[in-house]
């Protein structure tokens, strides 16, 4: 947790960017909650065109990289901006002008029976969505009742219970398993800022995200940037600035951009 109250991030854009001092900029966007809104299926999230204006102008200007617990494959064809860094499953697998740097690929055989399993136990109940990954698999409960969720709990528990190999990452309303490894969103960040280093002096990062998955990004920058969160409630979190929504978020990056000259 942040030692000071988070600042509301378009009160001062100048002082946020002022962060980085001669380094330069480097940008990381979660995707889901923060350049998309939250919708009740997970596949009716889709960009908003202004969004994508706004992500695209600023990738001009300064790397731009999108870090989201969806699949690489899909959040590169949501966000569609060429000059944009994307890394999937949590940062699991990433795609740069170098390649595709993916973690832990042999938990896929865990993944796949793990499917398999929920399939099995999940409650037949409405608003409970099972959504395989290439590195995870997530059970949505959005749409459910919320008098489901101990059920879906004690699924998932049991499943989890089958696959030690595997653990459990906790969202907003998804529970998902993942290969048990030691990387997270942090450290594709760190990852990322490493292979955008040139000579001696690293990128300094600006990272937006509204999830827990996000806070593991917005602890491991410490010096090398700052953690804006997306909320709609003040919460616990390390980042020194927030947001109230995507739109905010457009709003941001359009204030950015413009900061920068473009």
């Amino acid at each position: 947790m942040t030692a000071a109250a988070p600042r509301w991030a378009l009160e001062s854009v100048p002082e946020l960017l002022a962060g980085a001092g001669k380094r330069p900029l480097a940008v990381f966007l979660d995707y889901d909650g923060t350049l998309a809104p939250i919708v009740p299926h997970y596949d009716d999230a889709w960009l908003p065109e202004e969004t994508r204006s706004a992500v695209a102008a600023l990738a001009r200007l300064v790397p731009v990289a999108v870090v989201s617990g969806r699949d690489l494959a899909d959040v590169r064809v949501r966000v569609g901006v060429d000059g944009v860094v994307y890394a999937g499953s949590h940062g699991l697998e990433i795609e740069t002008p170098a390649g595709v740097h993916e973690v832990a690929p042999e938990a896929r055989v865990a993944l796949a029976s793990a499917t398999s399993d929920l399939e099995a136990v999940l409650p037949r109940a409405p608003g409970v969505l099972l959504e395989p990954k290439r590195h995870g698999v997530a059970v949505h409960w959005r749409m459910a009742d919320p008098s489901v969720l101990p059920a879906v709990r004690r699924a998932v528990d049991s499943v989890l219970a089958r696959h030690p190999s595997l653990r459990l990452y906790e969202g907003r309303r998804v529970l998902e398993l993942q290969p048990d490894v030691v990387w997270d969103k942090g450290h594709a960040v760190r990852h990322l800022l490493q292979a955008a280093t040139t000579g001696t002096v690293r990128s300094w990062a600006l990272y937006v995200g509204d999830d827990r998955t996000d806070e593991d990004a917005f602890g491991a920058l410490a010096a090398d940037g700052t953690g804006i969160v997306v909320w709609d409630a003040p919460r616990a979190t390390s980042a020194s600035w927030w947001l109230r929504d995507p739109a905010e978020v457009t709003e941001l990056l359009r204030r950015i951009t413009a900061a920068l000259g473009g």
